[in-house]
């Protein structure tokens, strides 16, 4: 029988994009999602496909019962937000730290044999030096950081203490299709093309001149596919997942406006908001090295697919 996968927070942006590509590879697919901010349309292609679980990571029963069976889980589930942290840091910590545990505890259970975690460059704050790589402090500037710090933290001591083979993923700044850009907490691309598209400005949390490593949707599932087979020297270990570039907000905000018919409005600038760091970028030598992960989709032809996903979907 083929072998299953299970996806964690799988009616999410990264997670729905994960199943679509398990299924590609003719893998069985369950998803777990409390559906709190996932959405089922973006499975709605292949939802006779899907073994479809609605749980919560937090409760460890829920959890077990997903993880019973499965192969390989790609831990995707979490409150992805700095805002959301700082404004609830205990909300932040009870899914994206406890949760982590409870998936780690039922795949350790079930002699599950890879668990694939998405973390975050969130962990490393603000860092001294640039760009980001795997040896540096990690020193949180959030409590969203805080949490899928100590998420990997479990996932590095699940390797050691019970032989679990685990890989953490640190993503950096994701974007693409399924990315909803109606969220309160919407992340910066697709809240910029929703504005592109319908004139309104964007508000840009300070100056604009602040860099990040934006990496195509199919890149960082491509990491993950690499993570599920890597060999036991990758084992309980961080990697970063990004394309390795910087670019500033308003360098995004002109490729935006290029790429929509009538160009973008001027921003409106506010304050930098707490908890967010002001530049990351990263290194992501050790992936190519330890992974075998190489970002094939350039920024500017993500960002195309992007807008054209946002334009059918969200009109």
């Amino acid at each position: 029988m083929t072998e299953l996968a299970l996806v964690t927070g799988g009616a999410g942006f990264i997670g729905s994009n994960l199943v679509l590509e398990l299924l590609r590879r003719g893998r069985r697919v369950r998803m777990l999602d409390d559906l709190s901010t996932g959405l089922p349309a973006n499975l709605e292609p292949v939802i006779d496909d899907v073994e479809m679980m609605e749980g919560d990571v937090r409760d460890p029963d829920s959890v077990g019962r997903a993880v019973r069976g499965s192969h390989v889980v790609f831990h995707q589930a979490a409150i992805p937000s700095v805002v959301r942290s700082v404004a609830d840091p205990v909300a932040s910590h009870a899914v994206n730290a406890t949760g982590t545990l409870n998936v780690l505890v039922a795949a350790r259970d079930a002699r599950v044999e890879r668990v694939v975690y998405a973390s975050s460059a969130a962990v490393y704050g603000n860092a001294g030096t640039l760009p980001l790589r795997e040896d540096m402090p990690t020193r949180p500037a959030s409590p969203y950081g805080a949490s899928k710090l100590a998420g990997e933290r479990y996932l590095e001591s699940f390797t050691r203490t019970y032989g679990l083979p685990t890989v953490a993923l640190r993503y950096l700044n994701v974007f693409g299709p399924h990315q909803n850009p109606k969220s309160d907490y919407a992340a910066a691309i697709p809240r910029f093309i929703s504005c592109a598209f319908s004139g309104d400005a964007p508000t840009v949390f300070g100056d604009g001149e602040q860099a990040r490593d934006f990496v195509f949707v199919e890149d960082v599932v491509r990491a993950n596919m690499l993570a599920m087979d890597v060999g036991d020297a990758a084992w309980g270990r961080a990697f970063n997942v990004g394309r390795g570039e910087r670019r500033t907000v308003n360098e995004l905000l002109t490729a935006i406006g290029s790429l929509v018919p009538g160009g973008h409005p001027e921003p409106i600038h506010a304050s930098p908001r707490p908890g967010e760091v002001r530049d990351s970028w990263s290194d992501i030598a050790e992936a190519r090295r330890a992974l075998g992960y190489e970002p094939q989709v350039p920024f500017e032809e993500g960002l195309r697919r992007t807008i054209e996903w946002i334009a059918r979907v969200h009109p």
